[in-house]
């Protein structure tokens, strides 16, 4: 599908909720949820976000003014995979209008736009680059199986020494997984645990 990412960008939803993981944990934020991925996660809980409608293409000035109505000033991109596209007229946009702009990616396609905050979630099925990492103000890894922790460590060692470094169960084997991230952060404290907290507390 071509479109105009200066005037357009395609939107699987969009909503004002509180932020339930990392970094921002429990800080009101407007997400714009984008369609489209090519990264594939066996475990992705937004599968349905992975492809690209006609009718999700919204104009950018809308998305603007509809999170305008809202008091929260933090805005969070995510997806999908954001970075497919040039984000630089979307967060122009926003910065505009006054918004700090954070962005979730597995860090598959190179940056772009105006963002504060960049969040890496790196996934096996297709690396991130080496100046995404570079750039990341926090890394957040998804904890599936044990093998996951040494994948955390190889992308952690391409991160600066600020970046905030986040170890988060995949929901469905949070019971399971959990005590070994407790265990790993007690004895690699550079690390924290990211709980879905949004999930435990039933927020949208």
């Amino acid at each position: 599908m071509k479109f105009d990412t200066q005037t357009h960008i395609p939107v699987m939803e969009h909503f004002y909720t509180i932020q339930g993981e990392g970094y921002y944990t429990g800080n009101a934020a407007y997400f714009i949820r984008l369609a489209g991925c090519d990264v594939g996660c066996v475990w992705c809980d937004v599968k349905e976000s992975w492809t690209v409608e006609t009718h999700q293409l919204m104009p950018i000035a809308t998305l603007v003014q509809t999170a305008l109505q809202f008091p929260g000033r933090l805005l969070v991109i995510t997806g999908g995979e954001p970075l497919m596209y040039d984000l630089s007229s979307l967060t122009a946009a926003f910065k505009q209008n006054g918004f700090h702009i954070n962005i979730e990616t597995s860090g598959a396609y190179p940056i772009s736009g105006t963002l504060d905050w960049i969040c890496v979630s790196p996934k096996k099925f297709k690396a991130p680059l080496k100046e995404v990492l570079a750039n990341a103000n926090e890394l957040k890894c998804i904890v599936f199986n044990k093998s996951d922790f040494e994948f955390a460590e190889q992308n952690s060692m391409l991160c600066s020494n600020n970046c905030k470094r986040y170890l988060q169960t995949e929901w469905s084997k949070k019971t399971q997984l959990l005590p070994l991230l407790i265990n790993y952060v007690k004895a690699h404290p550079k690390w924290n645990i990211s709980l879905q907290t949004h999930k435990y507390l039933d927020i949208p």
